[in-house]
C-alpha cells in the first residue's frame, strides 16, 4: 500500500484472516505494517515498525531456541547451527511470500529499493509482525503464530523433516512448485543439487510427497 493509503475495515479483516491472529491494538498492527519510507506516518499512527524487527528477531530466536532445545539432544554448536537456519532471511521470506505479508505493507519506494530484492524487506516484515504479536497477546500467541507458520516446527511432517535435513547441510530451505493436474496436485521440491517429485489430493499432500520422496533419495546418496 503506497504512501497516502490508509487501511479499511476489509483491510484490517484480510490481514488479521492471513495471520490467523485478531489484535486487540489495531495501531499495533498497522505499525506492524508501517515501513519507514512511508513519509506520512505521522499521521497515521506515528511510528514505523523498525522497532518491532528489532523485538521480533528476539522473540524468534526465543521460541526458536527453547523448541530446538525440547526436541532436539544435540550439543550447543550444532544447535546455535540449526537456529541461524530457520531464524535466516533465506528461511523467514518464503514464509512471509506465502502469507502474502506485502500485500498490506504501507510504504513509499519501490521494494527492490527497500532491500526487497534480497528478501529482506520479507524477512524484517515478518519479524515486525512476530513481535506485534507478542506485544498484544503474549509469548503464547507468538509461539503459536510461529508453529503454525514454521514448518520444521512440526517435526511429524516430510516437510519438516527434509528442511531439517537440508539446513543442517547447508544454508539453504527446499524450494517447492506446485500445480493442479486432472482434480490433483503435483509437486517438485529441489535441494542440495537433487529434485523430489509427489502427487496428492491437496497441495500440502503433494508436498509431503514430494518431500518424502527427496529425503530418501538425499539419504540414500550419503550412503554412497
Amino acid at each position: 500500500m503506497r504512501n497516502g493509503e490508509d487501511w479499511t475495515e476489509e483491510t484490517f479483516e484480510e490481514v488479521q484472516s492471513a495471520l490467523g491472529y485478531t489484535f486487540r491494538d489495531r495501531e499495533l498492527l498497522k505499525t506492524c505494517f508501517t515501513h519507514s519510507t512511508y513519509r506520512n506516518n505521522v499521521a497515521h499512527g506515528g511510528e514505523d515498525n523498525e522497532r518491532l524487527e528489532f523485538l521480533g528477531d528476539a522473540v524468534l530466536q526465543l521460541i526458536v531456541s527453547d523448541y530446538l532445545f525440547r526436541t532436539s539432544k544435540k550439543d550447543e554448536g550444532k544447535l546455535t547451527e540449526k537456529r541461524k537456519g530457520y531464524v535466516s532471511k533465506e528461511a523467514l521470506t518464503p514464509v512471509a511470500e506465502k502469507l502474502g505479508l506485502m500485500k498490506f505493507l504501507r510504504h513509499s519506494n519501490r521494494e527492490e529499493d527497500m532491500g526487497g530484492k534480497d528478501g529482506k524487506i520479507k524477512s524484517s516484515l515478518f519479524e515486525a509482525v512476530t513481535a506485534g504479536i507478542y506485544l498484544d497477546g503474549g509469548m503464547g500467541a507468538a509461539a503459536e503464530f510461529l508453529k503454525r507458520n514454521l514448518e520444521y516446527m512440526d517435526m511429524e511432517s516430510p516437510i519438516s523433516a527434509l528442511q531439517i535435513y537440508v539446513q543442517e547441510r547447508a544454508k539453504m530451505t527446499p524450494d517447492y512448485f506446485e500445480r493442479a493436474e486432472n482434480g490433483e496436485f503435483s509437486a517438485e521440491v529441489r535441494a542440495l543439487g537433487e529434485r523430489g517429485t509427489g502427487r496428492g489430493k491437496s497441495k500440502q499432500a503433494a508436498k509431503e510427497a514430494a518431500a518424502k520422496a527427496l529425503l530418501e533419495k538425499l539419504k540414500e546418496r550419503e550412503k554412497h
